[in-house]
């Protein structure tokens, strides 16, 4: 009921009372709307069901093995027949005196591999969007793009001849100038080096192609107002380019940061030896050492728990950190 200005009640109209009576039809229509949808797109459905059974079985049901980093793992009780320990995997980690050194060469490495290798891919897809020769333009994206598909064992392989004290082409060369041959790998202070850049050497040309994707979808308009306005290249990059891919650049450092302490184990563990071993012993090659080689699994798998959690924890930071200075980020 509802009152007028001279107190009289007056009856609710009918639409009042049917809005009131009548659920919202999006709540009755949407299971219906949803099974039509998966009749109508049912092959696009079906080609997305692989993808989903592969992440299920191989990436979300294994997770619920990693409860053994909290048990004295056996390998004849099983996983969950094994007793519980607690924490006692990771007190025994952090206790461990190498700890300090693992996260640091860990930490360091990938931090060092993400300030040579992140700026690099855009500068080179910024210059190729430059380049007017499309021969020139393709032999370039060629030949950088090239080096990606090469396996890692055969890039080891690659610098370990050219780093060659003996045979390599590097000594051949300080040979030349009368300087005396190096052994590079077994020395701790050019582990780092010979990682982080043959890493961009391969890499470099690959990550461009996300950047000029990016750069392929800027408006035209935008330059032709840049060049009325009397604006030379460089001021297009800066001034178009730039603010144009800013959102792509911010989602790829967000995931590269959130990896930053995910190196890679296998071209570190093939670069390393006893002699550099003081800044070539990361966690990957730690844990793959005492997982593998010691079958001290529920240990490893520990070592991998708090590699994953740092790896979280910067993620979430650099997200909520770059939504709040660019407006941008992952969600």
């Amino acid at each position: 009921m509802v009152q007028t200005g001279v107190g009289t009640p007056m009856a609710p109209t009918p639409l009042a009372a049917t809005a009131a009576t009548t659920p919202p039809a999006n709540r009755r229509g949407r299971p219906g709307r949803t099974r039509r949808s998966i009749r109508r797109h049912w092959q696009l459905y079906l080609l997305v069901l692989p993808p989903l059974v592969y992440f299920a079985l191989f990436k979300y049901v294994p997770m619920a093995n990693a409860v053994i980093a909290f048990k004295a793992y056996n390998v004849i009780a099983g996983i969950w027949a094994s007793p519980w320990v607690g924490l006692e995997h990771f007190e025994r980690f952090f206790s461990n005196p190498v700890f300090g050194t693992i996260v640091s060469n860990t930490f360091l490495l990938s931090l060092y591999a993400l300030i040579a290798s992140f700026p690099i891919p855009i500068i080179l897809a910024l210059a190729l969007n430059e380049v007017r020769s499309r021969f020139f333009k393709r032999t370039v994206q060629m030949v950088t793009y090239a080096p990606y598909f090469i396996s890692t064992v055969i890039v080891v392989s690659m610098a370990i001849l050219i780093l060659s004290p003996r045979i390599g082409l590097l000594s051949g060369i300080t040979g030349f100038f009368g300087l005396p041959a190096t052994d590079y790998l077994a020395q701790p202070d050019f582990f780092r080096h010979v990682y982080v850049w043959s890493e961009v050497w391969q890499t470099a040309g690959y990550s461009a192609v996300i950047y000029l994707a990016a750069l392929a979808g800027v408006d035209p308009g935008l330059y032709e107002a840049a060049k009325v306005d009397g604006a030379n290249r460089l001021q297009k990059i800066w001034h178009v380019d730039l603010p144009s891919i800013m959102p792509t650049v911010v989602v790829v450092l967000i995931l590269s940061v959130g990896s930053i302490m995910a190196v890679g184990f296998e071209k570190a563990f093939l670069l390393q030896n006893p002699l550099n071993l003081s800044q070539s012993e990361i966690i990957a090659t730690y844990t793959y050492k005492i997982g593998i080689q010691n079958a001290d699994f529920s240990l490893a798998t520990a070592v991998g728990l708090f590699n994953s959690a740092i790896n979280l924890v910067l993620l979430l930071g650099v997200n909520a950190v770059s939504k709040r200075v660019t407006g941008s980020g992952l969600w």
